[in-house]
C-alpha cells in the first residue's frame, strides 16, 4: 500500500489504520465495541458472504441499512469487493429506494433488519434481473467476522484511485433523483485535509449524526477510520438529547447540521456547560446562525466551532471557517450567519455575477481534485458546469466532453465580507414579487433579528394576486400585525411576508435540513393576509 494520500482508496484509508492500530476501538454500535482488527475481519467475512451468495464479485452494491453493524461492515465489505456503493435509506419510501436501486445499476441489495421490511418491494426486480438480495442481522454480521475462513476468500481488491467509490442521489428538479458518482481520487484530498485540520487520531471519539445517504457521513466513517479514531454510532433517539450523548459517550468531535441544535433547544434538551470534553463542533448542510453558534458554545465551552460548506458534487465539503474562541471577536455578517470560507487552497474558485463575470458577490463555482466528473446521467450535466476564458464564463451545453478545466456551478450565492465568504442563500431562493426581485435569505435574516423569533424560513407560494411570501418562525408566538410592523422598520415593505406563521418546530427532511418543500406545500393555498 502506498503512503501517498492521493493514491489511497476508501478501503486503503481503513486498512491502513487497521494495520497500524489493530487493537484500538474502531466502532461502537449498539452494545458492541469492535477493534480495528475485529471490524476488518467482520467486513472481510461479510464480503465473503456476499460473494458466496452472488457467485461473482458484484460491480455495484446497494446498502439498505442504517446505524447498524451490518451497515458499517457492509459498506466496508462492498469496498473490499471493489464494488461501487449506493446507500439507501430505510426511512425513505420503498418506491423511491427501488427507483434509486435501478438507476444505480446495482446487482446486490444488502439489508439489515430494519431495511429488510422493504424486501418484498424489491422481489420482482431482484428475480427479473437475477440479482441478489441478502439480509444480515447484526448478530449474523458479527459472526462472519469469526467464520470468514470457512467461506471462499474474496479476491484481493484491485481498486484504483480513478474508480468510483460510491454514487449518491440528490433530488432533481424534474422529480427524478440525480446520481452523483464520486471517485476515490476525489475523496483522498478531502480525507487527508480533515484528519489534519481536526487532529483526528487514536483516542478521538467521533459522532455519527448523518444517514449514509447524506454525504457528510463520509466524514463520519472515513475521516474517523482514516485517522485511527472511534466512530460512536448513536441510536436515533439519542440525537434528541445530544448533550447526554456527548457526555455519556465521551464524544471529542461532533459533526451535524445546525438544525439539530435548534431542535434540541426547542425540546429543552440543550443543557449548558456539561460537554466540557468536546474538542470540535463542526457544522454543515445549511446556514449556521450566530444564535445557534452561541447556543453550542454554551453547551461545549471548550470546543472549537467550525462552519463548513460543500455540495455532494464537490465531495462533502470544500470550505472551512473557524470561529474565534471569544464571541467578541466573531465577525459580523450581513445576514447574521457564520461565514463559510475560504475555499480549500488546493481548489480553484470563481464568484460570478449574472453575466458570468467575476464579482465580489455572486454564484460560487469550483473546480479541482474534489470536483466530480459529471452526473450518472450525462443529460444532467447541461448547465451545471461552465468554462471560463479569463473574462467571462460560458455555461456547459453538453456538446463536448467535460474536462478538468470546467467549473462546477454550486447554485449558491456568496459574498466576500471582511475577507471571508458568507453564504447568502440559494440562487433559486431569489423570487420576484409584484415586480420586485427579492432574496428570501435577506428576509429570514431580518426575522431572526427579532428577539422573540428563534428560527425563520420564508417560502414563496402562489397567491390570489401572484406570488406571495409566507414567513414561518419558531420561538415566542407573536401577534402577526405587531411582528409585521416590526419587520417594516428593518426591511422594505415589499419584502415583508404577507403571512407570518408560528410553528412549534420547523419540519426537517431525512438529512436533518429544514424541509422547505414541505413548507411550500403546507402553505401553498392562498389565505387571507394578517
Amino acid at each position: 500500500m502506498t503512503d501517498r494520500t492521493d493514491d489511497r482508496t476508501l478501503y486503503d484509508w481503513f486498512t491502513r489504520s487497521a494495520d497500524r492500530f489493530p487493537d484500538a476501538p474502531a466502532l461502537e454500535v449498539g452494545d458492541r465495541t469492535l477493534t480495528y482488527r475485529q471490524l476488518h475481519d467482520c467486513a472481510t467475512g461479510v464480503a465473503a458472504r456476499i460473494l458466496a451468495a452472488h457467485g461473482r464479485p458484484p460491480r455495484r452494491i446497494a446498502l439498505l441499512a442504517s446505524r447498524s453493524l451490518t451497515a458499517f461492515a457492509g459498506y466496508l465489505a462492498a469496498l473490499r469487493l471493489g464494488a461501487v456503493v449506493t446507500p439507501l435509506n430505510p426511512a425513505y419510501p420503498a418506491r423511491r429506494n427501488l427507483g434509486v436501486y435501478e438507476l444505480a445499476g446495482a446487482e446486490v441489495l444488502l439489508t439489515d433488519e430494519a431495511g429488510s421490511a422493504q424486501l418484498p418491494d424489491f422481489a420482482e426486480q431482484l428475480e427479473r434481473s437475477r440479482h441478489t438480495g441478502l439480509t444480515l442481522p447484526d448478530d449474523e454480521a458479527a459472526a462472519y467476522g469469526g467464520t470468514a475462513a470457512t467461506l471462499p476468500a474474496p479476491p484481493a481488491p484491485d481498486t484504483a484511485p480513478d474508480d468510483i467509490a460510491y454514487v449518491l442521489f440528490t433530488s432533481g428538479s424534474t422529480g427524478r433523483p440525480k446520481g452523483v458518482p464520486i471517485r476515490h481520487r476525489n475523496l483522498s484530498p478531502y480525507i487527508a485535509r480533515n484528519i489534519a485540520r481536526f487532529e483526528v487520531g487514536p483516542g478521538c471519539r467521533v459522532s455519527h449524526t448523518f444517514d449514509l445517504t447524506f454525504d457528510p457521513s463520509v466524514f463520519d466513517l472515513f475521516v474517523t477510520w482514516g485517522g485511527g479514531a472511534t466512530l460512536v454510532a448513536p441510536g436515533r433517539t439519542e440525537l434528541l438529547t445530544p448533550v447526554d450523548y456527548l457526555v455519556e459517550r465521551g464524544i471529542s468531535h461532533w459533526f451535524s447540521v445546525p438544525s439539530l441544535v435548534s431542535v434540541a433547544a426547542g425540546l429543552g434538551n440543550l443543557p449548558t456547560g456539561l460537554a466540557t470534553g468536546l474538542r470540535y463542533g463542526i457544522f454543515i448542510g445549511e446556514q449556521l446562525t450566530y444564535r445557534q453558534a452561541a447556543a453550542w458554545q454554551e453547551v461545549a465551552p471548550n470546543a472549537v466551532i467550525e462552519n463548513v460548506y460543500g455540495p455532494t458534487e464537490l465531495t462533502v465539503a470544500c470550505t472551512e471557517f473557524r470561529l474565534p474562541a471569544d464571541p467578541d471577536d466573531w465577525p459580523a455578517t450581513s445576514n447574521g450567519t457564520v461565514p463559510i470560507g475560504p475555499v480549500y487552497d488546493f481548489l480553484d474558485t470563481l464568484i460570478l455575477d449574472e453575466d458570468g463575470r467575476p464579482a465580489a458577490e455572486g454564484e460560487l463555482c469550483v473546480r479541482g481534485s474534489q470536483r466530480f466528473d459529471g452526473y450518472l446521467n450525462p443529460a444532467d450535466d447541461t448547465g451545471r458546469f461552465l468554462s471560463f476564458d479569463g473574462e467571462r464564463a460560458t455555461p456547459y451545453d453538453g456538446r463536448h466532453p467535460l474536462t478538468a478545466a470546467h467549473y462546477y456551478r454550486t447554485g449558491d450565492r456568496v459574498r466576500h465580507e471582511d475577507g471571508a465568504l458568507v453564504h447568502l442563500g440559494r440562487l433559486d431562493n431569489q423570487v420576484k414579487v409584484r415586480g420586485y426581485r427579492i432574496e428570501l435569505g435577506e428576509i429570514e435574516a431580518a426575522m431572526r433579528r427579532h428577539p422573540a423569533m428563534r428560527e425563520a424560513v420564508v417560502v414563496a407560494v402562489p397567491g390570489d394576486g401572484g406570488t406571495e411570501l409566507v414567513g414561518c418562525y419558531t420561538g415566542e408566538e407573536l401577534k402577526a400585525t405587531a411582528a409585521m410592523l416590526w419587520l417594516r422598520r428593518h426591511i422594505p415593505v415589499h419584502m415583508v411576508p404577507r403571512r407570518l406563521v408560528h410553528l412549534a418546530e420547523l419540519p426537517l427532511n431525512p438529512n436533518g435540513k429544514i424541509d422547505r418543500p414541505a413548507l411550500r406545500q403546507r402553505f401553498g393555498t392562498a389565505a387571507p393576509a394578517a
